[in-house]
C-alpha cells in the first residue's frame, strides 16, 4: 500500500512538472515577440488593406514588424495554404525552397526553408518549429514559428538564421479573414541596413498580397477545418 501511495504521489508530481514546463515554454514563446497591442508600434506602410508597423526589440539591432489586413478569402482557404509544407514558395516573398521534415503532426512539426537574398548577400536558410492551435468558438487560429537551427546540418552557401520568431493569427470574419503577422528575425552575418529596412516592410506586404491570390486558386478551394469535441482545431481536409 505504501509503495502504491508513493507511486501515485510520484505520478502526480511528474504530471505537475510537465504542466509547469509546458506553461513556461508557452510563456517564453509569447515573450519572444512584442504584444500585438503594444503602443510602441509605429506605422511604416499602408498598401491597400495591409498595414505594416515596426518596433524596436531589446538586445537586437533589428526591429520586429507587425502586418495586419482583412483578406477577402475564407479562413478554410488560408489554412489549406498554411498547412502545405511547400506553400512558402507560393506566397512568401523571396522564399525559394521549403519542405517538412521529421515525424511531426498538425499541431507540432518542423520545416526547412530558404530565402533568396539579392547578390552579393548570401541566401538565408531557416529550420522552423511550427505549432498550430485553434478555437472553434472564437474562430481564431494561431501559428507559432520559431527557429531551431541545430535540428539540421548547415548547408554550404547558406547562412543559417538562428534567431527568428513569428506569430500568425487568423480570425474568421464570415467569408473574410483577419490576419495578423508578427515577426522578429536576426538575419545573422553581415547584411546592409538599407536591405533590412526594405525587407521589414516589403516582405509582409508582397507576401500577404500573394497569399490572398494563392488562397483563391483552385487547389486551395473546398477545404474544411476539423475540430474535436472540445472545439480544438485538429486538422484541415480537402474534399475528395
Amino acid at each position: 500500500m505504501a509503495n502504491q501511495r508513493a507511486h501515485t504521489v510520484t505520478g502526480r508530481l511528474t504530471a505537475l512538472f510537465c504542466i509547469t514546463v509546458l506553461l513556461a515554454t508557452s510563456a517564453r514563446l509569447s515573450a519572444a515577440l512584442p504584444a500585438e497591442t503594444d503602443p510602441a508600434w509605429t506605422l511604416r506602410k499602408e498598401a491597400g488593406a495591409i498595414r505594416v508597423y515596426t518596433i524596436n526589440q531589446p538586445d537586437s539591432e533589428f526591429k520586429a514588424f507587425k502586418a495586419e489586413a482583412v483578406m477577402d478569402v475564407p479562413l478554410e482557404n488560408l489554412m489549406a495554404v498554411m498547412v502545405n509544407p511547400q506553400s512558402c514558395v507560393e506566397w512568401v516573398h523571396n522564399c525559394s525552397e521549403s519542405y517538412a521534415f521529421g515525424d511531426g503532426h498538425f499541431h507540432d512539426r518542423f520545416a526547412y526553408s530558404v530565402n533568396d537574398m539579392p547578390w552579393p548577400v548570401a541566401d538565408r536558410d531557416y529550420v522552423l518549429h511550427i505549432r498550430t492551435r485553434g478555437d472553434r468558438t472564437s474562430g481564431e487560429i494561431i501559428m507559432d514559428l520559431n527557429a531551431t537551427p541545430n535540428r539540421r546540418d548547415p548547408v554550404e552557401g547558406h547562412v543559417r538564421v538562428d534567431r527568428s520568431d513569428t506569430l500568425y493569427r487568423f480570425v474568421a470574419q464570415g467569408d473574410q479573414t483577419r490576419m495578423v503577422w508578427i515577426q522578429h528575425t536576426d538575419p545573422n552575418g553581415a547584411i546592409p541596413g538599407w536591405l533590412v529596412n526594405t525587407l521589414l516592410v516589403d516582405i509582409p506586404v508582397r507576401s500577404m498580397e500573394q497569399l490572398e491570390r494563392v488562397a483563391r486558386t483552385e487547389r486551395y478551394q473546398d477545404h474544411r477545418l476539423i475540430w474535436n469535441r472540445d472545439g480544438e482545431l485538429v486538422g484541415v481536409e480537402g474534399n475528395p
